[in-house]
């Protein structure tokens, strides 16, 4: 009589050069900052993991800022290269959470488990203690946001309970970044050559999966290459919105009352990306930006089937959210593509004030004004193409890169205020067509040289 053989499941992973100080650290702050495609998302799960497998009781947290960007980036990487051998194993499972318990992961054999949330529903998070908190692209949060996880780190099974995080380089203004100069976050800086995707053991021979990543990386320019290739906390030079700030235009989303005015406004494309807006007026004549498509490669009729029968549920009226039919619709020029939107939405269109520059000032105005909000998270699925190609895929990404056109002159730069940088510029282009419909109306075209 032969016994059956035992089937042993290894999980293998090695942290490569900075992220192995993650696992060195025990600073209670401690963020891995990089360009896109460096891995410091897999070392802080791996991390994570680990401690779960090891530590009696050890109590877990992963966070982002929205719960549906987590489950379908951080979650998934996990399930997929974290914790397979481990789920076939029986050493880890899964829970999907209760009215007092956020959903998560649990290891039996030890008692331990870590939960995942996002902080659009927060209450479960901050009703719990946790040894150890995981926040993905921590430049998501407020400072408000992450000084109030802080305070969750009391479970005490072990002796340095931290918060870890990774994020991409933003403006060098950024609170996370300052938060790190002034020594009260452990900031590492990874990079590409750590990634053992894209390079091979001895962190120079490029993979053949990296020589097509960092090719296409090294296509991009200005603050794009600054931040997604070299890794640096770059401000774009000659920022037209300086004075948008996340913080403060960025807001959760609410209920739309009933009553409030609504528009839309539209910037065709197909290569680059098709924007439609819908914005919401209040009654004291502040816009918010309530949802948005933004999509590459979508022709307009399929633009126009998605907005009656957003997420594929037929709404109230045939129009998003169910709110009534829209005062507007406004669009850039494009003759062809107008007609196509009004043969399907059943709604005649209206060319866009075209003029850029006084657009421009009346957006600055409003921003300065706090008139026009953002809701967080507001569109539609992102698109896959552009996130591949480092590309914006919002307009809120859109914001901070969106230049004047910059020089270089012998003294150094200089910023030419004609026009904007005509890339990466759709969701702002449609923002400047809503914010001229309502600020513009009887402005004459006509500009005075100073």
């Amino acid at each position: 009589m032969t016994s059956a053989a035992v089937v042993r499941k290894e999980h293998r992973y090695r942290p490569r050069g900075t992220q192995a100080k993650l696992f060195e650290c025990v600073d209670p702050e401690v963020v891995l900052a990089g360009p896109a495609g460096t891995g410091k998302s897999r070392a802080c799960l791996e991390n994570m993991h680990l401690w779960a497998m090891t530590v009696p009781r050890f109590r877990g947290l992963f966070v982002r800022k929205t719960m549906k960007s987590l489950t379908s980036t951080g979650i998934q990487t996990f399930k997929d290269f974290v914790i397979p051998e481990a789920r076939a194993a029986g050493v880890v499972t899964t829970y999907g959470g209760s009215s007092f318990e956020s959903p998560g992961f649990k290891y039996p054999g030890i008692g331990s488990s870590i939960a995942f949330a996002g902080m659009d529903d927060s209450d479960k998070i901050m009703s719990s203690e946790y040894d150890k908190i995981y926040v993905q692209e921590a430049n998501e949060l407020t400072v408000q946001e992450w000084e109030k996880l802080t305070t969750r780190l009391r479970n005490g099974r072990i002796r340095h309970m931290q918060i870890i995080a990774d994020c991409n380089p933003q403006e060098p203004t950024h609170w996370l970044k300052q938060r790190a100069d002034e020594g009260k976050t452990t900031m590492f800086h990874t990079r590409h050559e750590e990634n053992p995707r894209f390079f091979e053991e001895d962190m120079v021979t490029v993979t053949e999966e990296g020589r097509d990543y960092i090719r296409r990386l090294d296509e991009l320019s200005g603050v794009m290459f600054q931040r997604y290739r070299l890794g640096h906390w770059a401000a774009a030079e000659g920022v037209i919105y300086e004075e948008f700030s996340p913080a403060v235009h960025v807001v959760d989303p609410f209920p739309v009352p009933d009553d409030w005015r609504t528009w839309w406004s539209v910037d065709f494309g197909y290569t680059n990306p098709l924007v439609v807006q819908i914005w919401a007026e209040d009654h004291d004549g502040v816009l918010y930006l309530v949802r948005e498509l933004y999509q590459s490669q979508t022709l307009v009729e399929d633009a126009a089937r998605l907005l009656l029968e957003w997420d594929g549920e037929r709404v109230v009226g045939g129009l998003a959210f169910g709110m009534r039919k829209p005062d507007a619709v406004i669009c850039d020029h494009d003759i062809e593509d107008r007609k196509t939107l009004e043969r399907y939405v059943r709604m005649p269109t209206r060319a866009a004030h075209k003029d850029v520059l006084t657009g421009i000032e009346a957006v600055q105005m409003r921003f300065r004004k706090q008139r026009v909000k953002l809701f967080r998270g507001c569109t539609y699925r992102r698109d896959q193409r552009l996130v591949d190609a480092h590309k914006p895929t919002s307009t809120e990404q859109e914001l901070p890169g969106y230049t004047w056109f910059v020089s270089p002159t012998a003294a150094g730069i200089t910023v030419k205020k004609e026009g904007p940088v005509k890339e990466n510029d759709h969701g702002c282009d449609a923002l400047r067509y809503m914010v001229a419909a309502r600020d513009l109306r009887g402005v004459p075209r006509v500009r005075v040289a100073s």
